[in-house]
C-alpha cells in the first residue's frame, strides 16, 4: 500500500476592519474556484509565522502582523492529505492588495462565509470561527 501524500500549510485568519480576507483559488489550479482562507506551504527552516507573513506578501503584495494560534486539523482530500497550521493575523490596511495568485478576493464577516463554496479543509476553520 502506498503511502499518502501530505501536504502542511499554514492559512491565516486575517482581519482588517471586522472582516476577514477570503481568497478564490486560481480556476487553473487544484481546488479551482473554491474560497479558501490564504495561506501556504511551510518550506524548511520556516515558523507557521513566517510562512504566512511570506505568502501573504507574495499573493496580495500587503504586510500583516501574525497574532495568535488558532488551531490545526488535517483533511483528506482523494489525492492528499492537508495538514493546516491556522493563525490570527490583521492587515493594517497599508498599501493596496495586489492579486498575484487568486482569481478575487472579499472581506466578509463569519456569517457571510455561508454566501461562499470554500474548500473542504477550510470548513472546519470555519466551524471553529463560528464556535469562539
Amino acid at each position: 500500500m502506498t503511502e499518502r501524500k501530505l501536504i502542511t500549510v499554514t492559512a491565516g485568519i486575517i482581519y482588517y476592519q471586522d472582516k476577514i480576507l477570503i481568497a478564490q483559488r486560481r480556476k487553473d489550479k487544484s481546488l479551482g474556484g473554491l474560497w479558501e482562507f490564504p495561506g501556504g506551504k511551510i518550506e524548511a527552516g520556516e515558523t507557521c509565522e513566517q510562512t504566512l507573513a511570506r505568502e501573504i506578501k507574495e499573493e496580495f503584495d500587503i504586510q500583516i502582523d501574525v497574532s495568535d494560534y488558532l488551531m490545526e486539523h488535517t483533511f483528506a482530500y482523494p489525492d492528499f492529505d492537508l495538514k493546516m497550521y491556522v493563525y490570527k493575523a490583521s492587515w493594517n490596511g497599508l498599501g493596496e492588495i495586489k492579486i498575484c495568485d487568486h482569481e478575487q478576493y472579499a472581506f466578509v464577516s463569519i456569517e457571510e462565509m455561508k454566501n461562499y463554496e470554500f474548500a473542504g479543509a477550510d470548513i472546519p476553520v470555519i466551524e471553529f470561527l463560528k464556535q469562539a
